[in-house]
Order: C-alpha cells, then structure tokens, then sequence
C-alpha cells in the first residue's frame, strides 16, 4: 500500500487460481490500493473435517502429544505415568521433599480432622463418617491426582447439598440406615459422573456454572449453613430441618426456651478465638499455621474443659461414643434399586458437580500460583474414581477443598505426599485416638463449620461483577437469594438458567455496529466507539460480531435493514450523497449454518431491489467455503478488508477515461 498524486491501482476481487489483475484508475488525488483476493480454505473430505472439529471440541489440549515417535515401551510407561501421575514424579522425589510434605500433611491433618467430623454432621451423617472421608479420598488421590497442593477431603458445599437434597424425603433421625445407603450411593453416583465426564472428555459441561453464579450460590449457602450452626451455639434441641432464611431464623426465635446459656457462652467465646485467628492470618500470610491449628486446639480445650465441668454443668451437647477402626466396606448397602434410587442419583449429579468445579477451581489456582498445569479432564477421572471407590468404604462426596488447599500450600507442599501423610494421621487417630472425642461438645463443631464458610462470601467479588458486567450481576444476585430464600437446588437451578438465558441473549441477539474510517488510515471502527472516524459517503459499513445461526439470522435481517432505513433516513435529512453500497464486515462471523446462508440470501434479493450493492468483508474459511457452495455471492462481492472494498467499488463508480 502506497501513496501517490494521480491514480488508484487496484486488482480484482477473486481469481479462482489465486491469480491477480491489475487496474489503473486516474483521480484527482492519487491513492495505490492494492486488491487481494478472498481465498477457499483447503479442500478436505467430509471425515477430515469431521476428525478436526471433534479433536477440537475434545481434545483441544492434545493430551497424546507425548506418545508421538515413542516406542511401545516408552508409550506403556508414558500411559502408566498418565493414569497414576505419581510414578512421573516418584523417580525423583527426595527427603528433602518428604520433609516439607511431611510438615505440610500434619498441619493439614490438624484442620482436616475437626472440619471431617463438622462437615459430616453439616450432611446429617454421622461424624465418624467425616474422619472415613478424610482416609481414603486422600489416598486415592495422591495416586490418581495430578496437582501438587490440592488437599481432598469432606467440603462445606457438598457436605449441605447432599445433607439438604436427601433429608427432605428421608428423615436421617427415623430412617438412620437408609439416610446412610442413600449417602453412599449418591457419592457412587456422583463419581460415576464426574469420571464420565472426565473420560469423555465432556468438561465443558460445568463450565455453566459461571463464576459469578459460583459467587452468589456459596455466599448463600454460606449464610445458610452459619444461621443452620446456631443449633448448637445456642443449644437448641427442636430445630427445623428446612434450610431457607425465613424457617431457620422463625425456628431460633420460637424455640428460646431451649437456649443454653453455658453453651451460648462457651460456643461464642471459641468463635471468637477462631475468627480471630482465621483475621490473623489473613493480615499476616506467614502465620498460616495460628488459623491452621485453631480448629483442632479448639476441640482439644473444649473437650478438656467439658470433661473437667461435666458434673457441674448438663446443658452442653457432646459429640458421644465414636467407633474405632478402619473404614468398613460399604459395598452391601449401596442402593440400587427401590423408590429413592432417582433421590440418589439427583443428589449425587448435582454435588458431584459442585464439588468438581471446587476441585478444578481449587487445583488450578495453586498450580498457576507454581507455574504448572493441572489437566482438568484427568482430574475430573481423578476426583470421580475416588468417590467411586469412597462409596465402597463408607465415605461420602469429597473432593479438594480450599481452605485446607490453602493451608497445604502455605505449609510447603511439594508434592501429593502431603495427602499420604494426612491420610496416615487420621489412620491413628482412627485406631487409636477416638476415645478422646467423646467429650467433644457440639458447639464447637458448630463454630468450626462458621470460621469455614464465612470465607465463602466474597463480597469484593460481587461488587467487581457489579461495575464490569451488569448481567453476571444479575446471575450472582438470582443465585444469592434463590439459595436464602427458596432452597439450596432450586437456589442452583435459578442461577445456571439465569447464566443460559445470558447466553441464548448473546446468541439470538448478537451485536451490529455502523464502522466509520479513521482519518489517513485504512482502519474502520466504530463510529459510536471512536468519535474521529467518519462515514464513507454513498457506503454503509456495518459489523456482526458473532456467528449466524438459525437462531439469530431473522433477528440479523430485520436489524441490517433497519440500519439501512435509518442510514437513507439520515442522508436525505442532511443532503448527503445517496447510499449506494452496503458492506457487512464479517471478521467475527466465526460460524454460519444454512438458515445464515439463506438470510445473507434473502438480504441481497432486498436490497437488489432498492438498487443498492450488497458486499462481504473477510468471512473466514468455512463461512467462505459454505457461501461458495451455495453460489449466493459473485466474486466480485468479495473483499478481504474494508479499505479494499471501498477503494475498488468507489473506482469502479468513476468514468473510465
């Protein structure tokens, strides 16, 4: 591209054999444009096409990169190494690691333990079956799992969904073993799940559950749980089951007569301590360890203290007999068949999903914070045949909670070790250590649960949703108070509707600009964006930013046209030189389908008849190939850029010499 005084060289629109002509053209000012042509994408069969687009949609990170130009033997241990990430980096560990993952096990250990046995009262099961979880998952992880700091166990999230979803058609207090099997099978299902996802490579699918849905549904669970914890701060025995805002708080103020004040007492004073060391931490990230071994020197003083006033003082809940041993097979009570089967199988898909966005979520953060990947389907795999095999030995959903991944990270992690050594001490204290717990008040559950899940309103996080995008806004909000005041699902559902209705309004009703040119420049933007740039006189110019598909090509029509009506409108009002082409930049039409086809079709029959020339910027290759086929446009309709077509449809306008 040049400039010079006397004429406009440009070359024609499209040569099937990518062949160029020249033209000259004089005019009073001299401009050299140069014209290329829009060129087909190269030819492939249907199959190729079809294997590129599905390696695309499943494979977009070419997972088997490493096995090409291997031999077979590299490729087994390269495939053993894929399947238990452990063997890749176990050649290489060291003591100096195993020192840190060991420090880093036993602070985790100290949190995991009370927030088990918390956790699992949080899902209406028994506590022992918090401290199974935070055994078996762990170690099941460390062998499957490819993040170096996520730390697995029970969570605050599924732990209320799964405790919500069952009990409100099987009473856990009348109907104890069935509450437990519909427990164990939801987790097995939940597993199922999650791995089918991951081994189909399908997880794309809780990519809808949007941040900003995320942010409103556990800043409400986490209010929820708090105000559900007041059970055992204030000592009431009668409490509601429900868990929406209204019946919980209804049920704290009818049942007064029941508030303990030796409980109000000792359960406020250790939330105290706990938040205030939780505060500490978070102003001073190396003391990390204060908030880390708050929870479990809570329950040692509290169980000191309960033990040494027993005689004295009957008001304050304790935790009771905890059995000892090792988890036992829960095979024999999963539930396979009978009238709760599809409660089983909802419960477990929806906490199967939240706990596997927590997972990724969680994974991911700490492996950006040490620059490594986390493979999102392998974990998917990972976390799912986890609780697959939890199920079978009497543990419920778990998955890599953040607060004890934080804990993990902030110890030293290096390694999945750290999940080795976790799991090692609640062994001990599985075999050895439960006796101690029986003295163990519920209040102080009650206050772990709180310290926990108040971290999960992220208050900043709305506010920046807020200023940035007013409709994730409105999908956190939806969530938030879907959650408070109608239930934890239905709370869920209303959020993700909310952001799949945002998504249906960003399809049907995409964006169209009017471009204008910037002055001594090739460059066309928008007119209402950048005030400097100008209408070409006699051109429209105008951009789709999204594809066109069935859904939106009438919406597109009647809005291009409406562009045109408004355009002619505005030049007969100033005067102006009449509008004689029409030029749809289509950089961002990404995609098109046949009902686009016949849109762009039907438009050009349109404005033929008003006389006025329709022309295409830059489609991209299988737009151009799909308009090709269906010969709707000349070559000559063709451009690669904006400034090229207008440079060669103005010259084509002048009278040749």
């Amino acid at each position: 591209m040049g400039v010079t005084s006397d004429r406009v060289e440009y070359v024609c629109r499209y040569g099937g054999n990518g062949t160029t002509t020249s033209v000259n053209v004089s005019t009073a000012a001299e401009v050299t444009m140069e014209i290329h042509s829009v060129c087909l994408p190269p030819k492939e069969s249907t199959f190729q096409k079809l294997k590129h687009r599905l390696s695309e949609i499943f494979f977009p990170d070419d997972p088997l990169y490493r096995f090409k130009d291997q031999t077979w033997c590299k490729k087994l241990v390269l495939g053993l190494q894929f399947l238990f990430p452990i063997l890749q980096w176990g050649s290489h560990y060291d003591l100096n690691l195993f020192k840190c993952d060991v420090v880093s096990g036993l602070t985790i250990a100290s949190l995991a333990i009370p927030q088990g046995i918390s956790y699992a009262q949080l899902a209406n099961l028994p506590p022992i079956i918090g401290l199974y979880s935070s055994f078996v998952p762990p170690l099941m992880y460390s062998l499957l799992g490819s993040s170096r700091h996520l730390a697995v166990g029970p969570v605050s999230i599924a732990s209320l969904v799964m405790g919500t979803m069952l009990s409100e058609k099987v009473s856990p207090v009348q109907h104890p073993t069935l509450y437990l099997k519909l427990a164990f099978t939801a987790t097995f299902f939940a597993g199922l799940f999650q791995a089918s996802l991951g081994f189909l490579r399908l997880g794309f699918v809780i990519d809808f559950l949007s941040k900003a849905t995320l942010v409103g549904f556990m800043a409400g669970a986490a209010i929820i749980v708090s105000l559900q914890q007041l059970k055992g701060l204030l000592g009431i025995v009668h409490f509601t089951t429900k868990m929406q805002l209204i019946p919980v708080l209804t049920s704290v103020f009818h049942h007064t007569k029941e508030w303990s004040w030796e409980t109000i007492v000792m359960g406020f004073s250790f939330l105290l301590l706990l938040l205030t060391t939780r505060h500490i931490s978070m102003k001073k990230p190396k003391l990390f360890w204060i908030s880390a071994a708050a929870p479990l020197t809570s329950v040692i003083f509290s169980t000191l203290l309960v033990f040494l006033i027993k005689s004295k003082v009957h008001g304050i809940s304790i935790i009771g007999h905890l059995q000892k041993g090792l988890n036992p097979t829960s095979t024999n009570m999963l539930y396979f068949n009978g009238q709760f089967l599809a409660l089983a199988i909802k419960t477990g898909i929806v906490t199967g999903i939240l706990s596997l966005t927590e997972g990724i979520a969680v994974g991911r953060t700490f492996a950006s914070l040490k620059n490594y990947q986390v493979d999102g389907n392998k974990e998917m795999m990972a976390i799912g045949l986890m609780n697959m095999a939890s199920s079978c030995t009497s543990c419920y959903v778990t998955t890599g909670s953040f607060s004890r991944s934080a804990v993990n990270y902030n110890a030293g992690a290096q390694t999945a070790v750290s999940n080795i050594v976790l799991a090692g001490t609640v062994l001990v204290t599985l075999l050895f250590l439960m006796p101690l717990f029986y003295y163990t008040p519920n209040v102080i559950l009650a206050a772990i649960i709180i310290t926990a899940v108040i971290g999960l309103i992220d208050y900043k996080a709305a506010y920046k949703l807020w200023k940035v995008d007013k409709l994730d806004f409105l999908a956190c909000i939806c969530s938030f108070f879907g959650v408070l005041f109608i239930s934890v699902p239905l709370g869920l559902g209303i959020a993700v509707g909310v952001s799949v209705f945002k998504i249906l309004l960003h399809v049907t009703r995409p964006n169209t600009l009017v471009l204008g040119n910037i002055p001594a420049t090739q460059i066309y933007q928008s007119l209402n964006r950048y005030k400097e740039a100008s209408r070409v006189p006699s051109f429209l110019i105008l951009a789709i930013e999204s594809p066109i598909y069935f859904a939106n090509s009438t919406y597109l029509q009647e809005r291009l046209l409406r562009w045109v009506r408004e355009e002619e409108e505005r030049i007969k009002a100033n005067h102006e030189s009449t509008l004689k082409c029409i030029i749809i930049d289509m950089t961002s039409v990404t995609a098109i389908d046949t009902s686009g086809i016949d849109m762009v079709c039907e438009l050009k029959k349109m404005l033929d008849k008003r006389s006025l020339e329709l022309v295409l910027v830059n489609p991209v290759g299988s737009v151009m190939e799909k308009m090709h086929r269906s010969n709707i446009l000349g070559t000559n309709s063709l451009f690669l850029t904006v400034g090229e077509a207008v440079a060669d449809i103005s010259a084509s306008w002048k009278p040749q010499p």
